[in-house]
């Protein structure tokens, strides 16, 4: 029965290789680093700073909003490219948070969450031969389908030298000209840093000079803290250049509701709605009438925001106090930090996966590790506390743990 499908497999899989690939992919080995540290240390707490997902649910009042609007006979039915009502709200909370005019007929368009909008938007763009330029580490989604639709990814660093934005100037002529996308995220995952609005700036202009539409992930927006992250919407012709995809996942802890939304230039919000109608029906209504309610309430957000800023400070001083270097959190719920060369033990670390791998097994702390630009770990503080007793507790038995060795730097 295998060596049938082996021989039609799609080659963008590996054809015949497909599920023979003896590599093991980071996540897959921080799992197994995890179950071998738990065997070896029954009883004792695990602290997972690895999970990147919010750890509380949604307000009541929006579970509300679905769970009446679940009951309504009408709701039944296909959502295609979305209600009115959910579109209405994504344009009332562009112009309402950032300023932003949409129109809410023709500029945007919901999303089954923003991973599903990376995917579907190279089909609107991407030719064989095509390049996307995305930024690493980074979220891979668009690139994964670029690749697969036979176009190339090229990698733009981001570095600390270059205050983690990509260095645009950098990129070959060659490069350029194949170019159809332009990846950003900011507030950045993993990093953790902000955007300015002159950087924006300089992205609408290369864009409009090298023909490259620009893909704004926007997920993070509302998790900042002392700064605002403005919309790359925001800046005069962006809307002739790209789109910005909101999610409600991470600031309205929705993660499983899967609701998201693609705005901005008209032409690319109606080509991905083209490729959308081709892919599903839609999310379901209820669900859009409770995340259209949620973004008429945005200051759900400000609980949700005061966590994560009180955690990631204390942890932030967890590790200045070790000795790492630690960016100032301005947003995100993640810490992204260089990795010691080794220990005073003896130890030394060549890769973030090494140190990774080391925290689990002799620390129990678990994290995930970028080595694309750099050795830096990424601690996320969506850890699971009862309350704020316990989430200090939490925090404190990780200052403890890591404490017990001395770093080289």
């Amino acid at each position: 029965m295998r060596e049938f499908m082996e021989n039609v497999i799609a080659e963008r899989l590996g054809g015949k290789m497909f599920g023979k690939d003896t590599k093991i992919y980071k996540f897959e080995k921080i799992k197994r680093a995890k179950r071998a540290a738990m065997e070896a240390n029954p009883g004792k707490e695990l602290i997972d700073l690895g999970v990147g997902e919010p750890d509380d649910m949604a307000d009541m009042s929006i579970v509300k909003v679905l769970q009446e609007e679940a009951t309504k006979k009408e709701n039944r039915f296909y959502a295609d490219n979305g209600i009115q009502e959910f579109k209405d709200a994504a344009a009332e909370y562009m112009k309402k948070r950032f300023g932003v005019d949409i129109d809410p007929v023709k500029e945007v368009n919901h999303a089954i969450g923003s991973k599903p909008a990376l995917a579907m938007i190279p089909f609107c763009l991407i030719n064989p031969g095509d390049i996307a330029l995305m930024t690493v580490p980074g979220y891979p989604v668009t690139g994964t389908i670029t690749k697969y639709l036979g176009g190339d990814v090229y990698n733009l660093p981001l570095t600390k030298e270059n205050s983690f934005l990509p260095d645009l100037d950098s990129i070959p002529e060659d490069i350029r000209k194949r170019a159809k996308i332009l990846y950003l995220n900011y507030p950045n995952n993993p990093t953790g840093v902000l955007a300015p609005k002159e950087f924006f700036e300089k992205v609408v202009k290369f864009a409009k000079e090298n023909n490259i539409a620009v893909i704004h992930d926007a997920a993070y927006i509302e998790l900042t803290y002392g700064e605002r992250q403005p919309s790359f919407l925001e800046v005069e012709g962006a809307k002739e250049v790209g789109v910005e995809i909101h999610s409600l996942s991470k600031s309205y802890n929705m993660t499983g509701w899967r609701m998201a939304f693609v705005c901005g230039n008209e032409l690319l919000v109606q080509a991905f709605a083209t490729v959308k109608d081709n892919n599903d029906s839609g999310q379901f209504i209820p669900i859009q009438k409770a995340a259209a309610y949620a973004l008429r309430h945005p200051e759900l957000i400000d609980n949700v925001r005061e966590k994560y800023q009180r955690r990631l400070n204390a942890l932030a001083n967890v590790l200045k106090d070790l000795g790492f270097y630690v960016n100032e959190p301005k947003g995100t719920f993640y810490l992204y930090f260089e990795i010691p060369k080794g220990t005073k033990s003896g130890r030394t670390f060549n890769s973030a996966e090494e140190f990774c791998d080391y925290l689990i097994r002799e620390k129990l702390i678990s994290s995930v590790p970028w080595d694309d630009a750099g050795h830096y770990l990424r601690f996320t503080v969506t850890f699971e506390a009862k309350d704020l007793d316990d989430e200090k507790r939490i925090i404190d038995e990780v200052a403890k743990r890591l404490s017990e060795e001395k770093y080289i730097f």
